[in-house]
């Protein structure tokens, strides 16, 4: 597909003021055919999108915005933990030392934050960072927030911090509900910015293997069913090394974690302020395949069968990559989340929110956040995606087509989950900053589908059709049209949630024969993702 008509695109600009256009052309594909039948069921749905779900750093979880928006993405989709930074980082206070050095540990935030989430029915996925600057061995920070990344100057305070604190969460919310929480030693060790003695950057994999057996421990000592694992690796490199170290030394490891994302050539690096060009990877399946890529090396391992979390994964690693607030990141989730293998127990979105700053506040409402929701708490596309995935039925029928879903529920009804991904970015070629920035990539068609169901109980049904993609629940290209202000008026920010309410594009009834068919043809576009809901009246 070419980026083409620039032509059209004027026109396009010209009925939205402000809004910069760039208009593809491509050749419509065939018709598609999505064909299910009500009687052949595969199996259970996978819950794997609700498992878990990112967020910055413990801090930000403080706040009344956060925990309201935390709040939404539960009751609309269901996620079921949370990992976020920070957790042991100056801003929540945990550690500091007397005069003498003796430890005081203080728990009072993390007691609000963690009571918090468990009221709003979300579990902690504990991710055990960063360094209190009072116990780090070294001044090295990462982030606006200056989060210490250096190892513990005495692993007897740390092992003491580690215990006193799971021991505190033992006797405030009791050891089976602790059971349930995985701990994660630490984030991305194998990535230099967020780990290493400052002396010796060379030794980074032994130190951190270090702190991961005194962590282990220090959280078996508690109780032996708790569960802990990692490396939480911005790469894949050193599973293989921790499962050979942990099996050889006989320490605890209950799960590998690591995480994947999207991006490919032209940008290293965390690129917090967004400095950088960035690229879609040609392969626009790249996470779905890094997911399921180490579950062979795990079973062929001293260790077979460890569950696989995919702690963070997106289309950007970048706080301020625009693909994250486009219409094209509802697609490419979907796409992801549909090919992840059952080797994979949770794939933990990153992240559910812009109340982020590891770069510092955002200064725009729209800024290429990683969040599902804005700072406001404005719906983005990738939120629907999460949101319609929430919307299926708990059974998955037998379905050939690749880019859906269509499922059953207890009360007749059925669900159908499909979109559209193309690539607006000429497989990497064209800088996510031209294509959903810089120059609006405006939707073409891309053919018919049609739903073809068979054997539904035979009655009347409610037929309901949501849809997002360019315009539709599409809240950032409303943003551009107003001209990107950098600060919404409280009108703005009425229009552009109403541009992403989730409404309903239509709602009809529609009859089922004795024979059991249903047939429902659709316009596609580029990008499109639709959801229809059949429920029985």
């Amino acid at each position: 597909m070419k980026l083409t008509n620039p032509g059209l695109g004027l026109l396009l600009a010209l009925a939205w003021p402000g809004l910069p256009a760039l208009v593809r052309g491509s050749d419509a594909p065939p018709d598609r055919v999505i064909a299910a039948d009500w009687q052949q069921v595969l199996g259970p749905r996978s819950d794997l999108f609700r498992e878990c779900v990112g967020a910055g750093r413990a801090a930000e979880g403080l706040r009344a915005e956060w925990q309201r928006q935390l709040k939404l993405c539960r009751d609309e989709i269901g996620f079921k933990y949370i990992r976020f930074h920070g957790l042991l980082s100056d801003d929540m206070a945990v550690y500091a030392e007397a005069r003498d050095g003796t430890p005081r540990h203080n728990w009072q935030y993390i007691d609000q934050l963690y009571d918090a989430l468990l009221a709003t029915g979300v579990r902690p996925f504990v991710e055990l960072s960063f360094m209190p600057s009072a116990l780090a061995s070294g001044s090295k920070t990462i982030f606006w927030w200056k989060a210490n990344v250096t190892p513990p100057k005495d692993y007897a305070k740390w092992d003491a911090l580690i215990t006193d604190l799971v021991r505190h969460w033992t006797e405030r919310y009791g050891a089976d509900e602790v059971k349930t929480w995985p701990f994660e030693v630490w984030n991305e060790p194998d990535y230099p910015g967020f780990w290493g003695p400052s002396s010796q950057p060379d030794k980074g994999q032994a130190a951190y293997f270090e702190l991961y057996a005194h962590t282990a421990a220090a959280i078996r000592a508690v109780n032996a069913g708790y569960r802990v694992g990692g490396p939480a690796g911005a790469t894949t490199t050193w599973i293989r090394p921790l499962i050979a170290e942990t099996a050889a030394r006989g320490v605890p490891l209950d799960f590998i974690s690591y995480h994947t994302y999207g991006l490919g050539g032209g940008a290293s690096g965390l690129d917090e302020y967004g400095e950088q060009l960035h690229y879609l990877g040609s392969n626009l399946l790249t996470p779905a395949a890094t997911a399921n890529g180490q579950r062979a090396v795990i079973d062929a391992s001293a260790r077979p069968g460890l569950p696989v979390h995919i702690t963070e994964w997106s289309t950007s690693y970048s706080p301020r990559d625009p693909v994250h607030d486009a219409y094209f990141s509802a697609p490419y989730i979907l796409a992801q989340l549909r090919r992840a293998g059952a080797g994979v127990a949770s794939m933990s979105y990153w992240v559910f929110t812009d109340i982020f700053e590891e770069s510092g506040p955002p200064l725009l409402p729209f800024h290429g956040g990683f969040g599902l929701l804005t700072v406001q708490g404005l719906r983005k596309p990738a939120y629907f995606a999460y949101q319609f995935l929430g919307r299926l039925g708990p059974t998955e029928l037998v379905n050939t087509d690749r880019d859906s879903w269509v499922t059953r529920d207890d009360r007749g009804g059925v669900q159908v989950l499909l979109w559209n991904l193309t690539d607006p970015t000429e497989g990497g070629r064209v800088s996510n900053q031209v294509a959903f920035r810089s120059q609006l990539a405006v939707a073409h068609p891309a053919g018919d589908v049609t739903v073809n169901l068979e054997h539904l109980p035979p009655g009347d049904y409610r037929l309901t059709r949501w849809q997002v993609g360019y315009q539709k629940n599409d809240a950032y290209t409303a943003w551009l049209g107003l001209g990107s202000p950098a600060q919404l008026t409280r009108a703005q920010e009425q229009q552009l949630a109403a541009a992403a309410s989730g409404r309903p594009e239509s709602v009809r009834t529609v009859p089922v024969a004795a024979d059991g068919r249903f047939a429902e043809k659709l316009p596609l576009r580029e990008n499109d993702v639709v959801l229809l809901t059949l429920e029985r009246r």
